[in-house]
């Protein structure tokens, strides 16, 4: 199908991203501007027609969470009432993805909140890459496309490390071990586990190690990097049991507080992550940090979505 009817246009966190996006797939990126006005309410205008285009809006709910979140609404809600035949957000990283159950008595579960309000701003479909929890998808009531960045990371942790019994693929909490085991299975390597215990939000203890490291390489593998606590206590818990390197691979680098600094001091060698988040000035200038780019994961979505094919099949 020719894509003369597609649209894709890019909110102001992930200009980035959907800018490749839209240079592997031989199209512009739409025009719109997103701003503020003095009182600090968002403004969106969308500077060409859309009428009867089937519209991607690419934006990552990232920090400022909120403020992504609003002009994402926004967008959405502009997109709509201009007359587009269809409009799919883009959502590399979804933002509120940990609160995803009640976890305490008059708890909120904000994931389902937030795609109550994605849906009703206007979304027709939602794409996004590696929820934190798989069972989110249900939580809307559209079409939900779910890409997963391990074959990229996975591929290139090949070429810049290596793969084979020499490896070992570390998920650092049981919840993990799903995407540790597919991880695994593409390098061909061992499987362990941590058992961790958190004390508190954005802080966990590694606790136990279930596995064999000894005299091997290890990487871990996780869906997020937020204060890279439990990155840098189960970089300690592999070494102490005999593993001889460290490396670490995670899709979202959200990177928050002492993150950079935790991980610039550890042992660790090398961290991958993909440019679902875009990194900051320090992330950048870490030295420990390579972006690995899911642009041609998403862009290659985007065309099979558009042209009705299968997405599920991009990763068998």
């Amino acid at each position: 199908m020719s894509l003369s009817n597609l649209k894709i246009f890019a909110g102001n966190s992930t200009k980035n991203l959907a800018t490749q996006v839209t240079s592997l797939l031989g199209v512009s990126l739409g025009q719109s501007q997103v701003n503020s006005f003095a009182d600090g309410e968002t403004q969106v205008e969308i500077k060409e027609s859309v009428r009867g285009k089937d519209v991607f809006i690419i934006h990552s709910t990232c920090s400022p969470v909120n403020q992504n979140y609003i002009e994402l609404f926004i967008m959405l809600d502009a997109l709509k009432r201009a007359s587009s035949a269809s409009v799919t957000a883009v959502i590399p990283y979804y933002g509120y993805a940990r609160q995803d159950r009640k976890v305490a008595p008059r708890a909120p579960i904000s994931a389902k909140c937030m795609a109550d309000l994605l849906t009703t701003a206007g979304a027709d479909r939602v794409v996004s890459v590696d929820l934190h929890a798989a069972q989110i998808q249900g939580f809307f009531n559209c079409p939900f496309d779910h890409l997963f960045a391990t074959p990229t990371l996975a591929r290139a942790f090949k070429e810049n490390v290596g793969m084979g019994s020499d490896i070992v693929t570390v998920s650092p909490d049981a919840g993990g071990v799903e995407r540790a085991r597919a991880f695994a299975k593409r390098i061909d390597s061992s499987l362990a586990i941590i058992d961790k215990r958190r004390s508190g939000a954005n802080e966990a203890k590694a606790m136990h190690l279930i596995g064999d490291v000894t005299g091997k390489t290890a990487v871990i593998v996780d869906d997020m990097i937020d204060t890279a606590g439990t990155l840098t206590q189960a970089v300690d818990s592999l070494l102490k049991n005999g593993a001889k390197r460290v490396f670490a691979v995670a899709t979202h680098p959200v990177l928050s507080g002492p993150a950079i600094s935790r991980i610039h001091e550890s042992r660790l060698e090398k961290v991958f992550v993909s440019d679902t988040i875009p990194l900051s000035d320090a992330a950048m200038a870490s030295g420990k940090i390579q972006v690995i780019s899911v642009a041609p994961v998403i862009a290659e979505a985007i065309k099979r979505i558009h042209d009705h094919d299968s997405v599920s099949s991009l990763f068998d």
